[in-house]
């Protein structure tokens, strides 16, 4: 099997999605992305693990960087991908499988591009943090993400959605006395202590907040819940779980302070963070995109890698085929148009 990345692109993408490629078996896949791209004389393909880059070195003044990953979450009967109208189905049909084929597309057709372009594809960003690609291509090979400005390809329904937000989870806990239940009386429930702690999440309000002309708003939401050991002992413990996404004006200080502030009085442990990122739309290179991809452009709710690029000091936006509402679904699809309007657009910026 290969790649035909200057033939249909509906069937690229459907290709693509047809080899799966759950986090942590990307291989497969990603031996096709670099075969494909190998092939092509005006690029020069690197590989670390199953990350490929691809890049241009024609001297322009500017340099973009284009990424997406290959990974997707399980398979749930899913596969193998199906066209149904105007649309394809499939795992990773939404995240981000069509993104991947836009830039596969498009590192094709650009021989002599207007800016050097830099594309990456990557692994395990379906997955904690620390194992994603890009933690370990930014610390080992920090020049390969180098760069003028990046476009991450995840689903955005083709629309520009600036920056992202910042996301933590925290622990609450709560103490008690174990006992019998029989005798409950002798104990504390630990358990029952936790209603505090859902009712100030239940009372929440959340902020919604403009950084950089687009407005991002946040959320405060228990994600788990735990405690006790057997259906006949009081609970002596219980610990809830909380996710804090926030809008990329706070810093990690920032975010921490205020969960500190709203549970008060409780004990609190942090036990992951991941930053935030400003939209960066205010540079000229991210102004001559938005004029070739069109649209008004929106702030991204959820965290995607532009953070890692903005700590990086390159600032980056999402752009990429589907309805990012569908990421995940055992239903995801990406409609076809979708991923002509990012090629074309993507074509135009850099042609």
């Amino acid at each position: 099997m290969s790649l035909d990345l200057s033939g249909d692109l509906v069937d690229l993408f459907r290709a693509v999605i047809d080899v799966e490629s759950v986090s942590g078996n990307e291989t497969a896949l990603a031996d096709l992305v670099e075969q494909a791209l190998v092939a092509l004389p005006h690029l020069d393909v690197v590989r670390d693990g199953d990350t490929i880059v691809a890049r241009t070195h024609l001297g322009r003044a500017e340099r973009v960087v284009i990424a997406g990953h290959l990974d997707t979450v399980p398979v749930a009967a899913n596969l193998p991908s199906r066209l149904d109208g105007d649309r394809v189905y499939g795992r990773g049909s939404a995240d981000m499988k069509g993104g991947v084929a836009v830039a596969l597309a498009c590192a094709a057709a650009l021989t002599a591009p207007s800016r050097d372009i830099t594309w990456i594809f990557y692994d395990h960003e379906e997955v904690e943090a620390e194992r994603n690609s890009l933690t370990r291509i930014a610390r080992e090979h920090p020049e390969w993400l180098a760069g003028d400005f990046a476009v991450l390809m995840e689903p955005t329904g083709a629309v520009v959605e600036g920056g992202c937000q910042g996301t933590l989870r925290c622990t609450v806990t709560t103490h008690g006395q174990a006992a019998h239940s029989a005798r409950s009386w002798l104990g504390h429930n630990a358990i029952h202590e936790a209603a505090p702690v859902l009712t100030r999440l239940a009372d929440y309000t959340a902020r919604e907040v403009e950084v950089d002309g687009l407005v991002y708003r946040e959320g405060l939401n228990a994600v788990a819940i735990s405690g006790g050991i057997a259906g006949n002992v009081i609970p002596d413990s219980c610990t809830v779980t909380v996710n804090f996404r926030f809008a990329p004006d706070r810093d990690e200080a920032a975010a921490k302070a205020h969960c500190r502030e709203v549970f008060d009085g409780f004990e609190v442990a942090f036990v992951d963070f991941a930053p935030g990122a400003r939209p960066g739309l205010d540079r000229p290179i991210a102004a001559e995109f938005l004029a070739a991809v069109g649209g008004q452009p929106r702030a991204k709710y959820g965290w995607t890698d532009v953070a890692r690029f903005s700590a990086l000091g390159v600032p980056a936006v999402n752009f990429g085929p589907a309805d990012p509402g569908k990421a995940h679904a055992d239903d995801e699809f990406c409609p076809v148009a979708d991923l002509f309007t990012c090629r074309d657009a993507l074509l135009r910026w850099l042609s």
